[in-house]
């Protein structure tokens, strides 16, 4: 089984009728005019490869199918909210995502549409597992600094710089990182997003940021602050602190090349 991910951009002026299609899709098909509304759907698609294609899914027919049955769907709702003076909350948002599941879930043969994911802007999403689209997913990045040395006491000083590296310099050093936490919540559900991002700023990014987590974080007084243990440190902090959701996971970033998520046990 392979998992097949497309992303489709097109942006809808809400203050006009329709857009022009446009010819550039890498930036945004429809084109959209003046100040438009942006967005990226990422369609996930589960299947086995075909041997005479070596594809799932041909990713052209992907672009042509959001195109042709889902960005017709955002442009209207999204054109009557804002005649409406409607807010466009989170169960708006899981309703476009739903009507664009039932409009795919049969257009690509044997591959599943698995599950949609619509950037809210670059450090946001918002997810459907199509599974279960009674839930929804939201993603938010936050960013914080901080230093730190990886070091083993039980080990020699020559097997802690054979394991960790430049990581075991003795005097630390340091990261900028990223971590992103993914709440769910059914899907007719609204939360305030500045509520998350206060409960997040004040449990976990408070601690962390621009600190020595060596010697100013107790938890890794005992647990070697590798970007694995940050991630479960960063669960732990936040986990039961939100009402009316549930922590999903955590996904810790130490550079733009090695990760970590974690899913809480």
């Amino acid at each position: 089984m392979h998992k097949l991910a497309r992303q489709v951009r097109f942006s809808i002026n809400p203050f006009l009728d329709e857009d022009s299609k446009g010819f550039n899709s890498f930036c945004s098909q429809p084109a959209g005019q003046g100040l438009s509304i942006f967005f990226e759907l990422c369609v996930g698609l589960a299947g086995e490869v075909e041997p005479a294609t070596g594809f799932v899914v041909n990713v052209v027919d992907v672009d042509r199918c959001v195109r042709r049955y889902v960005v017709p769907i955002f442009a209207e709702r999204i054109r009557r909210y804002f005649r409406e003076g409607k807010n466009i909350g989170f169960p708006e948002i899981a309703g476009l995502l739903k009507s664009a599941q039932e409009q795919l879930a049969d257009k690509f043969g044997k591959a599943m549409v698995a599950e949609l994911t619509l950037k809210l802007n670059p450090f946001r999403k918002a997810a459907i597992d199509c599974e279960d689209t009674k839930m929804i997913y939201f993603s938010e990045k936050f960013e914080f600094a901080a230093m730190h040395k990886l070091w083993n006491d039980d080990f020699s000083d020559s097997r802690n710089f054979e394991v960790f590296g430049k990581c075991a310099n003795p005097t630390g050093h340091g990261h900028n990182y990223i971590v992103e936490v993914t709440v769910k919540m059914p899907s007719g559900e609204e939360f305030c997003i500045s509520d998350f991002e206060k409960t997040v700023d004040d449990e976990l990014i408070k601690l962390i940021d621009h600190k020595n987590l060596n010697a100013d974080v107790t938890y890794f007084a005992k647990a070697n602050p590798t970007v694995e243990n940050i991630a479960v440190f960063a669960w732990e902090q936040i986990a039961d602190k939100f009402s009316k959701i549930k922590l999903h996971c955590v996904t810790v970033w130490e550079t733009d090349k090695t990760y970590c998520t974690y899913y809480g046990s």
